[in-house]
């Protein structure tokens, strides 16, 4: 997904100096799709140049150089396109995977603490999309339609982190039964 469609979609959602978007971007669409804050502030400069979008010196921008960007028709347009165009699904690419297929090759190669500090990341990660959920989804509010579809978006991040916990888990389990017995049976990996 190119970095200027998640910008233009926040944008749409509001418009907002490059600095908060960016610190926007950082706490919603961030967490699906990473961007430095100089990566935005460029993409920023070349979608305006595609006419995608346009800025202008913020009311309360003084004498420093803050604007206000907005999205235009044709970045409306280029986005519906992109929406329509479709993609294949991401594959998992981790070097943790080819870490514990080298382990099952060759031997235990004592990959347990990297399992929990992974582990301690995901749950940190799950903890913080809980309290979004709290924060902005109330159980006692009827949700507008954007508010269901953001909490549903929000709901694949916590399946994915309480996934991975489930997962680092049994893979802590595996390891742990398997430490020190050889395998002799011959049978090839997976």
């Amino acid at each position: 997904m190119p970095l200027a469609h998640a910008l233009m979609t926040s944008l749409l959602e509001k418009s907002s100096s490059g600095y908060d978007l960016a610190r926007r971007f950082d706490k919603s669409i961030g967490f699906f799709w990473h961007a430095t804050h100089q990566q935005i502030y460029r993409e920023l400069a070349r979608m305006e140049a595609s006419g995608w979008i346009d800025s202008m010196a913020a009311p309360d921008g003084g004498r420093t150089r803050k604007r206000l960007y907005r999205v235009l028709d044709a970045g409306r347009d280029e986005l519906l396109a992109w929406a329509a165009t479709p993609t294949a699904p991401t594959d998992l690419r981790d070097d943790l995977m080819v870490r514990l297929r080298a382990d099952a090759a060759i031997g235990p190669l004592g990959l347990q603490p990297e399992l929990r500090r992974r582990s301690a990341l995901h749950a940190q990660k799950l903890a913080a999309y809980r309290a979004i959920e709290a924060r902005d989804f109330p159980p006692d509010e009827t949700p507008t339609r954007a508010a269901a579809l953001q909490r549903h978006i929000l709901q694949l991040g916590v399946r994915y982190e309480q996934g991975w916990l489930d997962w680092t888990r049994e893979a802590l389990a595996l390891l742990e039964t398997w430490d020190g017995v050889a395998a002799t049976d011959g049978s090839p990996a997976a």
